[in-house]
């Protein structure tokens, strides 16, 4: 059994595609993949691959929060971005979110990205 997470929290998907959903006993939560869309403006920050990905990081921690969930509750990231040459700056901002115990994670070379943002992230936690 499922549950769909849609979050006032992260900026409306553009697709056919859940915010996230949740697998009964409710306890693994797949977060599809976020970019840097302000949820309340609609409006892409792009400025610098700092700021992409800190927005990044707060849209997926609504979505976490809807679900009664948090950074800690994290056990996989996927990371796509458009220059690696940004990785070591995403990577600062990413890290930032996690205290200890980080999840498993890939990070991914990519040429282009939907709206063509620089990075993207996606998240499974767990309970």
């Amino acid at each position: 059994m499922k549950k769909v997470i849609t979050s006032q929290n992260a900026p409306a998907p553009i697709g056919p595609y859940s915010h996230a959903n949740l697998v009964s006993p409710g306890s693994m939560l797949f977060v599809s993949g976020q970019v840097a869309k302000d949820p309340q403006s609609g409006k892409l920050i792009l400025e610098n691959i700092k700021d992409e990905t800190w927005q990044v990081m707060q849209n997926i921690k609504g979505i976490l929060a809807d679900a009664d969930m948090d950074f800690s509750n994290i056990v996989k990231t996927t990371i796509f971005m458009k220059d690696m040459n940004d990785f070591a700056a995403m990577n600062e901002v990413y890290g930032s979110f996690f205290e200890g115990n980080f999840p498993a994670r890939e990070t991914v070379g990519v040429v282009r990205l939907p709206l063509d943002v620089n990075v993207e992230i996606s998240v499974i936690a767990v309970k």
